[in-house]
Parts: C-alpha cells; sequence; structure tokens
C-alpha cells in the first residue's frame, strides 16, 4: 500500500490586483483601516505562475480577495493553463467561464452559505455545473470554543456550518477536494493550528490542502506527522518568494521533489 506523504501547495493570493500576503484575520469590508498586510510582490500574478509551473508545483490556488482581481486572476491562469485552481466569488453562473479561462478547478465557500446558512441546494447545482471533479469546496474556518465553523466572505462572516466528520463526508460526495485557511492564524507565521489538522487527518477521504501558521520548512514534516500524510500545505508569508525571511522556495520544492 503507498502511504500517504503530505505536499507542499503553492498559492497566488490577489488584493486590488496585486499578489499579496494578508493577514487573514484582518480582511474586512467594514473597517478597511483594519487590513494588516505582509507583503506587496513587485512581480506579476503570471510570473508567480510560471515559477510553479517550472517547478511543477500543480494543485496551487489563486485566490481573489475581494472586487478588482479577475484580470490579475486570468493573467495568472493563461500563464499555466491548467495548472492552478481559482477561489474568489465563484458561483454557478461563472464557474465554467473561468475554467475556460485555464483554471484546473474552481473553489467555491460563500456561494454556497445564502445569508450565511449552508445550501446543499447550490452544493449540488454547482456540482451539476461542471462536475465533482473540477469542484473544490473550501472550508475555511474560524475557531469558536472547541469547534471550527465555515467563515465566508473573505473570512468575516461566520457560517451555521462546523468543519466536523459528517459534514466534511457530505460535502464530499459533490468535490474533489477540500481547502482550508485556518483564518485566525493565516498570515501570522506563529505556527499552524495543530488540533486541527490532527483532526483533518482523521476526517478528510479526499484530497485536502491546509494553509495559515506555517512558518518552518519542518512544518510540512509536522503536519505529514499528524495528518498521516492526508493534507497537503501552503506556505504564505513566512516564505521568501513573499518576502519572508523563515522558509525557502526551493527548499521546499526539494522537498516535494523527495515525496515522487
Amino acid at each position: 500500500m503507498v502511504v500517504p506523504q503530505s505536499r507542499f501547495k503553492p498559492c497566488i493570493d490577489l488584493h486590488d490586483g496585486q499578489v499579496k500576503q494578508i493577514v487573514g484575520g484582518t480582511l474586512s469590508d467594514t473597517s478597511p483601516d483594519a487590513l494588516r498586510t505582509n507583503f506587496v510582490a513587485s512581480q506579476s500574478p503570471a510570473e508567480f505562475a510560471k515559477l510553479y509551473e517550472d517547478h511543477h508545483l500543480e494543485g496551487g490556488h489563486v485566490i481573489k480577495l475581494g472586487p478588482g482581481n479577475d484580470d490579475a486572476a486570468r493573467e495568472a491562469l493563461s500563464a499555466w493553463p491548467g495548472g492552478l485552481q481559482i477561489g474568489g466569488g465563484i458561483n454557478d453562473t461563472n464557474a465554467q467561464q473561468w475554467l475556460d479561462a485555464g483554471a484546473s478547478k474552481v473553489i467555491v465557500t460563500s456561494y454556497l452559505f445564502p445569508g450565511a446558512k449552508f445550501s446543499l441546494e447550490r452544493l449540488k447545482r454547482i456540482c451539476h455545473a461542471i462536475g465533482k471533479d473540477r469542484l473544490v469546496v473550501d472550508v475555511s474556518c474560524r475557531r469558536r470554543d472547541s469547534k471550527w465553523l465555515i467563515a465566508m466572505n473573505k473570512w468575516q462572516d461566520i457560517t451555521d456550518m462546523e468543519v466536523s466528520q459528517d459534514n466534511l463526508d457530505l460535502l464530499s460526495d459533490y468535490c474533489s477536494e477540500f481547502l482550508i485557511h485556518a483564518a485566525d492564524v493565516e498570515g501570522l507565521c506563529q505556527g499552524i493550528d495543530e488540533e486541527l489538522v490532527s483532526r483533518l487527518g482523521d476526517w478528510v477521504k479526499i484530497p485536502t490542502t491546509y494553509a495559515g501558521g506555517a512558518k518552518d520548512i519542518e512544518d510540512l514534516g509536522l503536519v505529514n506527522r499528524l495528518s498521516g500524510g492526508r493534507v497537503d500545505l501552503t506556505y504564505g508569508s513566512a516564505l521568501d518568494i513573499f518576502g519572508g525571511s523563515l522558509v525557502k522556495f526551493e527548499e521546499l520544492v526539494k522537498r516535494n521533489s523527495q515525496t515522487l
């Protein structure tokens, strides 16, 4: 039996048309002055996409954080057609357009939660529109007491759905992959949510990528141990290509090559 191994998955976070790294919990429509930005890239979205293609880093995601990012997203997707997923404002009416623009899969969150309440009907609708194999459900979450609740609308609004075994089983009937940002630690470079990663290792049955708090090259091994290799890891603000000093991109590429 092949033993799963956690891998590094890259990201391109877009805000106001630029590649940025943002402290996730500070994104707000009502308090824009509260936004904390760790990094603004001088490189274009296409340059990051080509970098990932050159190193065969498939399965990465492009996330549009708010309006004004469509052109930048299309630029990244066209630079590596079929190599990147796209999320941010995806719904049943525009999902196919983003696939046609070069996305390998589309990532959906807020559309599934009208009024912050889960709609199985909407999940079935978008699954039927594009097919399960092209759909990723973003179950990014915020911790409330001993639970993790899915957060939508740039992680500002808490929904009525808990991240749990039963709910992940339900969602996985209609999608091929999960993306999970731990919004409370996103962008802080203070460590991953170890308890969440461990729970995900017990719960998930489909490919899953975790993002939030990674600050050391050894976090990839930590995620591998905690999840039994069932969860992959995204690095953001700690990474040297995003202005960080804690983790080197080339080392992560090397680690990935060792897991093949």
